[in-house]
């Protein structure tokens, strides 16, 4: 097949990990005889600096005329005191927004091999396997009104609006159902029903899509016992369902129980085109050290060819590659271990590439 790919390196780590999954993508478009166009373009606090713009409309147009969006990551404390309206994260509501990706797709999946990692006790995350759906374009992130504003006596009042409508909350509970059937058939709907009425819609919607999956299990859980629950017993989850700043928090929390945020990959799907990045940030402490870890950034590659292009044998080539280098040893910085072999970044690229299946 061929395909066009916007590379948004971004910030930060991003423009270090990227690259590393394009070379993979190169190889196995190479291998399997597809042919990749890659379309960089600039995006963030990188973006502020060269047009003052966080989410240029050339970078926009290279986005939506593509077939699929590799991002890296965007931000770093160079652009904190901008106008808010101008910071480096505006680009990633940005792209959402315009782009319409409403559904955020994030595994969290323990390795073998990297159990000892986690702070967690082993018998605690071993055999971790969930994946949280995160409503991406709603909610108290773009809900309105929102603002500062003055106070008559003084000092002001921040305010934001968590809104959700009926076909917003319809179309991710569907993607949660459709992707439960491909697993374990079980969802865990978050929500704080009990002090919120976004939240008692939200679970009435959810429950209504529950009856054209029949067989699929649905259950419910306030936001706060999940989070504990995550830490108890991570096995119970299969599916987790969850509004835009629930499924923002509780993603990072389910990713570290892996080991490393540096492990896991992201999909936003929505109308049309993808965007494929790593869940972490850009990392700035570590930029330009050649120690940050390709592994999501990779895995997330290995996303877009499943659910952007359908190519599943050659996403798993990818997996496969990734729990190969692991399984010979080779660890960056976060997830080193004694006996382990310390590697860069560009050398955990080349070790995947090596391991790849021919």
């Amino acid at each position: 097949m061929n395909a066009k790919i916007a590379v948004l390196a971004g910030d930060g780590v991003g423009r270090e990990i990227v690259p590393e999954a394009v070379k993979v993508l190169k190889v196995v478009a190479e291998r399997h005889g597809h042919t990749f166009e890659f379309i960089p373009g600039n995006v963030g606090g990188h973006a502020i600096d060269k047009v003052g713009v966080p989410l240029p409309a050339e970078t926009l147009a290279i986005a939506k005329h593509s077939d699929a969006v590799l991002l890296g990551a965007v931000g770093g404390p160079k652009w904190e005191g901008l106008e808010y309206s101008l910071r480096p994260e505006r680009a990633l509501l940005g792209l959402r927004e315009q782009l319409g990706l409403y559904a955020n797709l994030r595994p969290a999946k323990l390795y073998p091999m990297l159990a000892d990692a986690s702070t967690l006790r082993r018998d605690v995350i071993e055999g971790i396997d969930m994946l949280v759906i995160r409503e991406l374009t709603g909610g108290i992130y773009f809900g309105k009104p929102k603002g500062i504003e003055p106070l008559p006596g003084g000092g002001e009042r921040g305010f934001n609006t968590e809104v959700y409508t009926t076909e917003e909350i319809r179309r991710i509970a569907v993607v949660a159902f459709d992707a439960a059937r491909k697993r374990r058939k079980k969802v865990t709907s978050v929500d704080k029903a009990n002090v919120l009425e976004s939240s008692e819609l939200w679970r009435r919607v959810v429950t209504d899509v529950h009856r054209g999956y029949p067989d699929v299990a649905l259950s419910h859980i306030y936001v706060d016992n999940c989070a504990m629950q995550l830490v108890r017993n991570p096995r119970q989850f299969d599916v987790l369902l969850c509004n835009n700043i629930f499924g923002d928090i509780l993603s990072d929390e389910a990713a570290m129980l892996t080991g490393s945020i540096g492990m896991l990959p992201s999909a936003s799907v929505g109308a049309k085109v993808g965007l494929f990045e790593p869940i972490h940030g850009s990392a700035p402490d570590i930029a330009g050290k050649n120690i940050a870890n390709p592994i999501a950034t990779i895995a997330s590659a290995a996303m877009m060819l499943s659910y952007a292009f359908q190519l599943d044998k050659e996403a798993a080539a990818i997996e496969q590659a990734i729990v190969k280098t692991l399984e010979l040893g080779f660890r960056t910085k976060d997830i080193h271990a004694e006996g382990m072999q310390l590697v860069g970044t560009v050398e955990m690229g080349d070790a995947i590439v090596r391991n790849l299946p021919s």
